[in-house]
Parts: structure tokens; sequence; C-alpha cells
């Protein structure tokens, strides 16, 4: 996964609440900043890719690690 200036692990946590995190940090970050989301809830897989095509902040990488799914986002301009 490429480096991500800012991470949020939102592990062990159950829909909505890693999608709500999401939305909270990434009104705290500057365009072009990055964030990596790490989630055990296979539902923020579907929230995440709703949120980045919804408010725009493009999904630079996703893989799926078992348990563990990550997602690296780029904050788009506001």
């Amino acid at each position: 996964m490429s480096a991500a200036f800012h991470t949020l692990d939102a592990s062990g946590l159950r829909c909505p609440e890693p999608l709500m995190l999401l939305r909270q940090r990434m009104r705290q970050l500057a365009p072009g900043e990055r964030l990596e989301v790490l989630t055990t809830d296979p539902a923020s897989v579907r929230d995440f890719e709703q949120f980045s095509r919804f408010v725009g902040h493009p999904i630079v990488e996703q893989r799926d690690e078992g348990e563990t799914f990550r997602f690296l986002f780029e904050c788009a301009a506001k």
C-alpha cells in the first residue's frame, strides 16, 4: 500500500461507526492528503465505495487482507 499521511483504525467497529469516523477524519484533511483506513466490518467495503462516489474523495488503493479491509483515500478539493 502507498504511504499514507494519516491512519484511522476502525477495526472491531460495526456499521455505521467506521463510515462516521471516516467522514469526520476526511473533513480534517487538506486536499491531496491521504488517509489509510483499516476496518474489519465487511459492510464497510460497500459503504466506503459509495462514500467515495458520493463525496468525491477517491479510493487510491483497496485491499482485502482476510479479516481486515484496507483502504487508502485521497482528500479531494473542497
